[in-house]
């Protein structure tokens, strides 16, 4: 690869949140998806979607759940699109030069996976308890970023897949640095449901867990899909690769939630009692 984990670095200033007016409309064109809950029509890779107008912009926007493309209101492209079309490219868009597409579009899955990672890395760097493994996570978050950096050309010739499990190993452990030590109610114990620890990867599809405390638990990869979360504290929680897909989330705490992205709540539901990290907006859809 072409980074340096070693070298001394700053953790770079990106822009991680979508800006929809500085890209051209790559969610709605370089993903798939097919006709469910989520999309009411079925839409191949690299097609345009129908409502995609020549200004890429989406005709639709306003309504999109509506009329039955919830999906789009949930995904976030952590400022991919807008760093592929304007810097990646040059303001070179696919839809002027047909040639560029495959790239333009194979950057954008790249690159997103990227700014993904920066965004966890920059969620630790936020935090005291991981101060002892700052310049660690500025090298990586450096490193990250100039993959990010590289021409379409060079970039798709790198390992992102292995640079993602050597972020990972970081992450862990910032995460670890961040959940030890938590007490819960005078005690350090896994909570349960239904008598079996709570941890990564747990399907708790539909669960009961109202107002559970589960400050610091490592929830990496659970299925909470439709569980009710409601008056829960989550607090240091390892959201990573949590599934939120309709969960409850009324009057949860989720204040100080390890590695939540605006991708999660958005597939959630809340309300105005719902507590969030300061990164992260209140979707609308919540009202």
């Amino acid at each position: 690869m072409d980074t340096n984990i070693g070298a001394k670095a700053s953790p770079p200033d990106r822009e991680l949140r979508a800006r929809c007016e500085s890209c051209f409309g790559l969610c709605c064109t370089a993903l798939p998806f097919e006709a469910s809950s989520d999309f009411a029509a079925t839409k191949a890779a690299g097609t345009p979607c129908r409502h995609l107008q020549v200004d890429y912009r989406c005709g639709v926007h306003d309504r999109l759940r509506d009329i039955g493309y919830r999906g789009c209101t949930v995904f976030d492209c952590f400022g991919a699109g807008q760093r592929v079309s304007q810097e990646t490219f040059g303001g070179a868009s696919w839809r002027d030069e047909p040639k560029l597409a495959g790239n333009m579009f194979e950057a954008f899955h790249a690159i997103r996976l990227l700014h993904e990672l920066l965004w966890y890395l920059g969620d630790l760097l936020a935090r005291q308890e991981t101060a002892g493994i700052h310049e660690k996570l500025r090298q990586y978050a450096a490193a990250t970023d100039a993959l990010a950096s590289l021409p379409a050309e060079k970039l798709r010739q790198q390992d992102i897949a292995a640079h993602r499990m050597d972020v990972n190993f970081v992450l862990i452990q910032g995460s670890e640095l961040v959940r030890n030590g938590l007490v819960r109610g005078g005690k350090t114990a896994l909570p349960k449901y239904k008598g079996k620890p709570i941890g990564p990867r747990i399907d708790l599809m539909g669960a009961n867990l109202r107002g559970m405390d589960l400050r610091g638990c490592n929830l990496r990869g659970a299925y909470l899909i439709a569980a009710d979360l409601s008056g829960g504290d989550l607090r240091s929680a390892d959201m990573i690769g949590v599934d939120l897909r309709d969960t409850n989330l009324c009057g949860a705490n989720l204040s100080d939630s390890l590695f939540l992205t605006p991708f999660q709540i958005h597939a959630a539901k809340g309300d105005r009692d719902t507590l969030l990290p300061p990164a992260l907006e209140r979707p609308f859809h919540w009202g």
